[in-house]
């Protein structure tokens, strides 16, 4: 694995995820174990396709923004009886931000409805783009026309001579 994967690893919250040629997804994630782990799910975050997923593209982000690797990962799911997850199920769910009740009543609730995906680097990371790799916005129900300005009164025709 390379270094500045594993560094830049370690310090991300987010990371954004491509699986099987759909848009990248941002997911928060914490690095544990060699691997990013990224919770998703009812009552989580959704990361389309990637609890059926054997491999994704993982690009992370430094401290001003900017991308600073993209790497591909096996994805591989942690079962609720496996031994991974008694180790590393845990301690995500103490990193877990706003998580309802505590970490152990997270890990319960993750098992019941929730999948959560080992990502592992493998391979050499990606090369840099020489373009800006810009994209038009998604559609999304969530825009509107905005209405025009409300006005105390209308000014019609007004000539003022600015010497007065």
């Amino acid at each position: 694995m390379e270094a500045l994967v594993e560094e830049a690893a370690k310090k991300a919250a987010v990371a954004w995820v491509a699986v099987g040629g759909r848009p990248a997804t941002l997911v928060w994630c914490a690095w544990l174990g060699g691997a990013l782990l990224v919770v998703s799910g009812e009552g989580e975050q959704a990361a389309p396709g990637l609890a059926e997923a054997a491999a994704a593209d993982v690009s992370l982000r430094g401290d001003h923004g900017g991308r600073i690797v993209t790497f591909p990962a096996e994805v591989t799911r942690i079962a609720p009886g496996d031994e991974a997850w008694a180790e590393l199920v845990p301690q995500l769910a103490g990193k877990r931000l706003n998580g309802a009740g505590g970490a152990g009543d997270l890990a319960a609730a993750w098992a019941e409805r929730c999948v959560v995906s080992r990502l592992t680097p493998v391979g050499a990371s990606a090369a840099m783009p020489d373009d800006s790799q810009v994209a038009p916005p998604r559609p999304t129900p969530a825009t509107r026309i905005p209405r025009r300005p409300f006005r105390l009164h209308k000014v019609r025709g007004a000539t003022r001579d600015p010497r007065r």
